[in-house]
């Protein structure tokens, strides 16, 4: 392996390491399985703004996390998708900046999530139209508090301390 597939390979396994830990800690609190979702781990949905190597990272950590789910296989299988497809979005739309920051970046986990999430919620439930437009907008508060609002801020820090910079040098 060369230098630049183990630092891929490195930042991807702790990415999901990462995300892993902070769901479960975020389930400790009750907060990870519910509706409105509040996972510290969806701060961590912006890292492809910064690394290519955050788009697996995330989708494994986010299989390993779900694992615990009481809704079993499907939330993994549905939880993964949407974090796959954010995250590929994410990076896709990590250049584009206002004022300096790529607000539209951390949109795609709100979106993604609210639609997928509440599709599966929507399938467990009673399937009418009025729980999947509940659902959605439920998954979608905790998503805008976690990636959107606290997620802008976790960039600002990433992108003050340059740490992706850093790492890259090594």
């Amino acid at each position: 392996m060369n230098k630049k597939s183990t630092l891929y390979v490195t930042q991807a396994a702790v990415i999901a390491a990462l995300y892993v830990a902070l769901t479960y800690a975020s389930n400790a609190l009750g907060l990870a399985y519910n509706a409105i979702q509040f996972r510290l781990s969806e701060i961590l949905t912006v890292l492809p703004v910064f690394t290519p190597a955050a788009i697996p990272g995330l989708v494994i950590g986010c299989i390993i996390a779900n694992l615990s789910s009481p809704f079993g296989i499907i939330d993994i299988i549905c939880g993964s998708l949407a974090t796959l497809l954010a995250a590929v979005s994410t990076y896709w739309l990590r250049n584009i900046r206002f004022k300096g920051a790529p607000l539209l970046a951390t949109l795609p986990p709100v979106i993604f999530n609210s639609i997928i999430i509440g599709l599966e919620i929507w399938y467990l439930g009673d399937k009418t139209a009025e729980l999947f437009f509940i659902s959605a907008l439920e998954v979608s508060a905790g998503e805008i508090v976690m990636c959107s609002i606290i997620g802008t801020v976790f960039i600002r820090a990433v992108e003050r301390t340059r740490i992706f910079d850093r790492i890259s040098k090594i």
